[in-house]
């Protein structure tokens, strides 16, 4: 049973009765999203990387007018991509720095678009990012999808075990349910199995932050840092894959 709750910042996320969680935290879905993924993982990324590319705006001069920020391809893996709200305020984010975004997000019990279209997040986003995300919701379930010129999207419907891919990732959004409710999604066997699609220098980010899973990250060859929390959370998790 999958029901639609406000939580403490105003936006919406949804219950999940039957694993007896929420998809977002009840202190505010927008702020974790936005803090723990957006800001520490994307932006972070292209703050460290600093890979763009510098042209002149099309027909201007570069001296007269200066020169624009064009940034490289960012590649972004999701565990749990839920209810979509980490990828639509990436892909807006992208859009707005000029990034190219390829997005895969990995869901095993996806929402349908019903529910999907009904969580509100439309208000935080632009109206184009939200119109071509609920219009290729359906599709992006079977098959990668151009949202727009600059932004790919594909959910991969299966459990994160069962997950393949010849592609590696700048970025892993992991947003799974929380270890009391999912331990397999957090045992060294899920950990490894996702490590494996991160390039190296790629960061891994997540709202939590155990023993266990920073032990895990050693183990593969990351470097752990202790960042602070989004709200209800003093410390989050971030790791960067050695060369």
């Amino acid at each position: 049973m999958l029901e639609l709750i406000r939580t403490a910042d105003g936006s919406n996320t949804i219950y999940n009765s039957e694993v007896g969680e929420n998809y977002h935290s009840r202190n505010g879905a927008l702020q974790e999203s936005r803090h723990v993924f957006v800001n520490s993982g994307l932006c972070y990324f292209l703050e460290k990387t600093r890979s763009f590319l510098k042209v002149p705006p099309t027909g201007g001069d570069p001296i007269a007018i200066g020169l624009e920020r064009v940034w490289a391809t960012v590649s972004i893996l999701e565990v749990g991509f839920g209810t979509g709200l980490n990828f639509l305020l990436s892909a807006d984010l992208c859009a707005e720095k000029k990034v190219r975004l390829n997005y895969t997000g990995i869901e095993a019990y996806p929402l349908s678009k019903e529910l999907a279209t009904q969580t509100g997040y439309d208000q935080y986003v632009s109206a184009s990012t939200w119109q071509r995300f609920t219009d290729g919701y359906e599709k992006a379930l079977s098959s990668q999808i151009q949202l727009n010129p600059n932004c790919r999207l594909q959910i991969a419907s299966c459990k994160l075990l069962d997950f393949e891919s010849a592609n590696q990732y700048d970025i892993i959004y992991y947003d799974a349910f929380a270890a009391a409710r999912q331990p397999e999604m957090w045992d060294e066997a899920a950990i490894a199995h996702t490590i494996r699609f991160l390039k190296p220098g790629g960061v891994f980010v997540t709202y939590a932050i155990t023993g266990n899973l920073k032990r895990s990250l050693k183990a593969l060859g990351c470097t752990i840092e202790k960042a602070p929390g989004a709200a209800g959370k003093r410390e989050m998790l971030r790791a960067v894959k050695l060369l």
